[in-house]
């Protein structure tokens, strides 16, 4: 179970997010909706710590942080916290000097200390498990974006993280590479992988998730189950942002 609580968000004299209460329970897909610059990318960061709230609260799983203004936060509680998650970045990230497997075995040796050869062979589970293993040997560089963005969501699951966090992970790509990404996370999703991803992607978003939050300037407008969210929201704000997009798409739901 990931909860967070009365999250707020200040850069400055700008409130980014505004006293948001959300649930993620074990197992289950939450999508976090909503116009650009509505903050669903801090909130996203924020359960991993990239961003420190300036108040509320975060557990998740037997781990727990409060924060308040001026209030420092211990490196060794922020470790805690952001080691049962994994990340997967709009661009990507992957290091440009490593092959791909290179690349997934990183983490599992640098920072977890593994033995390359155990190392090898997790990261050989996984860029199988996301369709890459051919690809192993391979430098960043010589993939496409689909193949790279599938490469590094096998670096994100590496650790056997908690939860996995995606932040816009198919926007970057065309349409036919993105159906690519959307499958691996639906597998993943099929498995029981407890997710979080911020998207504009509702195709992605509608295949997968079991949760929506909808935000918009920082606040939760609107949040449900997805397919209540998709086809029957109870709020205007929610309809109009559905329907703008469904104008000029079509989604399975």
């Amino acid at each position: 179970m990931i909860e967070l609580s009365h999250i707020e968000k200040r850069f400055g004299d700008a409130v980014i997010l505004k006293d948001i209460s959300i649930r993620i329970p074990e197992g289950s897909v939450t999508a976090l909706v909503g116009p650009s610059g509505g903050g669903k990318s801090t909130l996203l960061r924020c359960i991993n710590l990239l961003e420190i709230p300036t108040a509320g609260a975060i557990r998740l799983g037997e781990e727990a942080l409060s924060f308040a203004p001026g209030k420092r936060v211990a490196w060794p509680a922020i470790q805690k916290i952001r080691r049962q998650t994994g990340m997967v970045f709009q661009n990507f990230q992957l290091f440009p000097h490593q092959t791909a497997i290179e690349n997934v075995m990183e983490g599992l040796v640098t920072v977890l200390k593994w033995p390359k050869d155990k190392a090898h062979a997790r990261a050989m589970e996984l860029l199988t498990k996301v369709g890459m293993a051919h690809k192993a040997d391979a430098w960043p560089a010589t993939l496409s974006g689909g193949q790279q963005q599938r490469v590094a969501i096998a670096r994100a699951l590496a650790p056997s993280p908690r939860v996995l966090l995606c932040d816009e992970p198919t926007s970057a790509l065309d349409p036919e590479l993105s159906a690519e990404v959307v499958e691996v996370l639906a597998q993943l999703a099929r498995e029981g992988t407890t997710m979080a991803m911020a998207t504009h992607d509702l195709r992605l978003a509608s295949k997968i998730a079991n949760n929506v939050v909808f935000l918009e300037a920082g606040s939760v407008v609107e949040t449900g189950a997805a397919k209540t969210i998709f086809t029957a929201p109870e709020r205007e704000r929610t309809r109009r942002f559905i329907s703008t997009i469904n104008a000029a798409h079509t989604y399975d739901i």
